[in-house]
């Protein structure tokens, strides 16, 4: 049996464009899945797939998996030579932690700039919170680059699960027209680069909105 992801709109569904690039760093084969959200019936149409009714959820032969950073280990697990973290153990604890953070912090940063691939126009005034959220991804940014980026344009030099979890907030700095230093602007500019966004990307572009 083939993988499955689960996925939502492409144009808005940050977790789902997580899952996805995770999947792509890990080379497996993978049947995509995708639901529009924001329809009446899209809740019962996720219910069939994972039990929490939210996306991304990956179908396993086991069963499903249903968080991106749970998909993310299970990828790096199951495929190790794909090498989705670091081969350097505190390197690769750090990618953790800053996943980590990507997961469980940044809220006023989602709330106010949503993703929204489609979207290409400043916010009429930044919030002071989500100002704040930006400038720490920033600095989290930098440092992983001047400690970690010898080895390429991302933020552990080459790809990684890491890069996977900020490339929707690379899509929203740059969806809403957020300056930013120079070392993070190039990492948004690494981020477009990258096929993988790229294919997502183009496919949002042509999704319908709603």
């Amino acid at each position: 049996m083939a993988l499955q992801l689960v996925v939502g709109d492409k144009n808005y569904s940050s977790w789902s464009l997580r899952a996805a690039l995770a999947v792509d760093l890990s080379g497996v084969a993978c049947d995509e899945v995708l639901v529009r959200l924001f329809q009446p019936d899209s809740r019962a149409r996720l219910l069939r797939h994972s039990p929490t009714g939210k996306v991304p959820v990956l179908i396993t032969e086991q069963g499903p998996i249903w968080d991106s950073l749970a998909i993310a280990e299970y990828l790096a697990e199951s495929y190790p030579d794909a090498r989705l973290w670091p081969q350097d153990r505190y390197a690769r604890a750090l990618a953790r932690s800053v996943c980590a953070e990507m997961h469980s912090g940044f809220v006023p940063l989602r709330s106010h700039l949503p993703m929204d691939l489609q979207r290409d126009q400043a916010l009429g005034e930044m919030p002071a919170d989500a100002a704040a959220d930006i400038a720490r991804v920033c600095a989290l940014w930098i440092d992983c680059r001047a400690r970690f980026g010898e080895g390429g344009d991302y933020l552990f030099g080459r790809l990684s699960i890491a890069d996977a979890f900020y490339a929707p907030v690379a899509a929203r700095l740059r969806s809403y027209r957020v300056a930013l230093p120079e070392v993070a602007a190039a990492y948004v500019e690494s981020i477009y680069r990258w096929p993988a966004f790229e294919r997502w990307y183009q496919a949002a572009l042509k999704e319908n909105r709603g």
